[in-house]
């Protein structure tokens, strides 16, 4: 199990290491490596809280339900707002780009209408007019974390790249490391797969996991 808190850190760390497109020029450079940093941050009651099927099986980020999902992104853009409205403004244009198919189901409508109303909001708190420009580093990152964290081998084809993990080495084209071999490395737990009879049992599990460090590398392809 790897935190959400975690998989964005490393998210942080590939793109410090990104070269293309003018990133390491950029005039918001920082602010776009924060909100990579910490685009999860409304994970972390979540995952101190841990969350179960009714089957007992821990629910992943994909698998949590659909409350629990919308809960997290005003508690994360909430959380940045006092500190910088355009990070806040990012991590909330994230939240509308990961659940972007659900835009039409009438369950996600006061969400959508929600969070753009926020990231609007924090656009002009912020003197900026859009994150169009900027966004795409925050989801890149996010994308290539989240490959080398689930061991997804299914080629990626993002904004301008590729990339595809082949063993421990998480590939992408055209290289944007300008030849560089940037080391992943992340913490996880290693549970018992379960089924669990509860949250707390499950938490229980969690803390006296034995701590595991996943590595790899990303290159050029």
């Amino acid at each position: 199990m790897i935190t959400q808190g975690d998989h964005a850190g490393l998210a942080g760390r590939i793109m410090r290491a990104w070269r293309l497109g003018g990133l390491p020029d950029h005039p918001r450079r920082e602010a776009i490596l924060t909100a990579t940093d910490h685009h999860d941050d409304g994970w972390l009651e979540e995952d101190a809280e841990l969350h179960l099927s009714d089957a007992g099986e821990p629910l992943d980020f994909i698998a949590v339900p659909p409350d629990v999902k919308q809960r997290i992104w005003p508690r994360a853009t909430t959380r940045w707002t006092p500190r910088s409205p355009y990070v806040a403004a990012l991590i909330a244009q994230h939240a509308l780009t990961v659940h972007a198919p659900l835009a039409e189901d009438p369950a996600w409508r006061r969400f959508f209408l929600t969070m753009t109303r926020t990231r609007d909001d924090l656009l002009e708190r912020s003197g900026s007019t859009s994150v169009a420009d900027d966004y795409p580093f925050v989801r890149t990152g996010e994308q290539l974390s989240l490959i080398f964290c689930n061991g997804w081998t299914a080629p990626l084809t993002g904004l301008g790249y590729k990339a595809i993990l082949s063993g421990i080495t998480l590939q992408i084209t055209p290289d944007p490391f300008a030849g560089a071999r940037v080391p992943l490395e992340i913490a996880a737990r290693s549970l018992p797969a379960g089924p669990y009879a509860s949250v707390a049992d499950l938490r229980a599990a969690f803390a006296a996991a034995p701590s595991v460090r996943l590595n790899g590398e990303a290159a050029g392809a």
